[in-house]
């Protein structure tokens, strides 16, 4: 069967996109600019990319097309596959029907954290011979696809999804993980984001109630103690067990970033000891839910904690894009206030601070709705904090970032030209800066930009 997606190059949809060739099927697709990693990845496939959204895809002719949420009505080819009344579905929807049905699913949510709890749950299971299905939200290091449908040659019964609760497409506004139905579920936070589509908090609070609705009785929600909104989520109705994690006497991790040691905490009882090469307070949050979930389908804990010494993390989390010069170019999905905040502060954790520390060169690009709409950016400049200088790129904001993030001072700088911006972070640069480059885009290849413009 052939499948012809639209916004193919979204890590839900290229993940998408492998699992449909995984099961067979010929898939093509196409995005407005091609980007990487995901295009790459696709190409590397086999899968054809077509650039733009064309109505002469058309003549393609696939069996049907797969529609994702980027996909807006007004879209030209949409619009034709409307006119013409031929066949489209939407990417969870195609999921759960062709590829989660009659599986073990574990779906990690939660406004921040779901892309690195996926991976570390995806890795603990292969480790511990389980070889599940997984579609992540990025490229986990320890397996080098974002996407598979089964580790070995008979189908695992297990499969590990990244459970967005952005909303499914232009004709579902529910969110997407309505449609995973899993047996174990991790909440690990939830905060407002989305406003695009959300009016506030409660209206997201109410999608995570529908969620909960969808475990069975024999199934395990992990959730965060320690979030107040998944509380209020769960007294509105929960008909599956619950375990609570980070509660001072439930389950929680504790840890040393100088030594990466872990220790599995129940109460005041050591449960298990690990060490690792993550740091911060937020990802050894993310790793006792991935444990606990782990254990619900029978991997004891010491098998887990042993797993995580070997996980290495994602595409996208701190990942050192290249070194020139002495300066170092990293690169980071941050795009949330509360995600820029962790990002920063835990690499200044990692490099030091005082006089004599490393300089942050935090460079910026609000390209999320939510972002682009500035209903967070009262919280920037607090996020931003831990940075000596702040570089915001500001092409299609609809408000004004150099009056955002006036609170800096004389450390941002703000431009919608993104050569200029290169220029005037390259002449800012010296040797022993981090350039901390956070987007949830492609940020127009500014990290290999930067990378040549220092070595010129």
């Amino acid at each position: 069967m052939h499948i012809h997606i639209l916004g193919i190059c979204g890590t839900f949809m290229g993940g998408i996109a492998q699992l449909a060739q995984a099961a067979g099927h010929r898939v093509t697709g196409c995005d407005s600019g091609v980007y990487p990693p995901m295009s790459t990845q696709l190409e590397a496939s086999g899968i054809e990319l077509v650039e733009g959204y064309g109505i002469e895809q058309l003549a393609l002719k696939p069996d049907f097309f797969l529609v994702g949420n980027a996909i807006s009505r007004g879209n030209p080819l949409l619009e034709e596959i409307l006119d013409r009344g031929l066949r489209y579905v939407s990417g969870p929807q195609w999921l759960s029907d062709n590829v989660l049905q009659g599986r073990w699913v574990l779906a990690v949510a939660g406004t921040h954290g779901k892309t690195t709890t996926s991976a570390m749950l995806a890795w603990i299971l292969e480790d511990a011979g389980l070889s599940p299905g997984f579609l992540i939200g990025g490229v986990p290091m320890n397996f080098g696809v974002s996407a598979r449908l089964s580790g070995n040659v008979g189908e695992s019964p297990f499969f590990v999804i990244e459970a967005d609760e952005y909303d499914t497409a232009f004709c579902d506004k529910r969110s997407k993980f309505i449609h995973y139905r899993p047996r174990t579920a991790i909440l690990n936070n939830l905060e407002y984001d989305h406003a695009d589509i959300f009016a506030d908090l409660a209206s997201i609070e109410t999608q995570f109630h529908h969620l909960v609705r969808t475990l069975p009785r024999n199934g395990l929600l992990v959730s965060n103690g320690g979030e107040s909104s998944l509380e209020r989520v769960l007294a509105r109705g929960c008909w599956t067990p619950i375990e609570r994690f980070n509660q001072a006497f439930d389950w929680r991790m504790e840890g040393d970033d100088a030594d990466g040691s872990l220790r599995l905490m129940h109460g005041e009882e050591v449960i298990g000891k690990a060490n690792w090469s993550l740091n911060g307070e937020h990802n050894r949050s993310n790793a006792v839910s991935a444990l606990l979930a782990a254990r619900h389908v029978g991997v004891p804990f010491d098998i887990s904690l042993e797993a995580l010494s070997r996980f290495k993390n994602v595409r996208r989390r701190l990942e050192l894009r290249g070194t020139v010069r002495g300066v170092n170019v990293l690169d980071d999905f941050a795009h949330h206030p509360t995600a820029i905040a962790t990002t920063v502060s835990g690499l200044r954790r990692r490099i030091g601070s005082g006089a004599e520390a490393p300089r942050i060169l935090a460079v910026l690009e609000p390209r999320s709705n939510t972002m682009k709409l500035g209903v967070m950016k009262a919280q920037l400049p607090a996020s931003l904090a831990d940075a000596d200088l702040v570089f915001c790129y500001s092409a299609k904001l609809g408000w004004d970032a150099s009056e955002a993030l006036a609170p800096l001072g004389h450390k941002a700088q703000v431009s919608d030209d993104l050569d200029g911006l290169i220029r005037n972070i390259v002449a800012a640069a010296r040797h022993g800066d981090q350039i901390l480059v956070m987007s949830n885009g492609g940020f127009g290849g500014i990290h290999d930009k930067l990378l040549a413009a220092l070595a010129d």
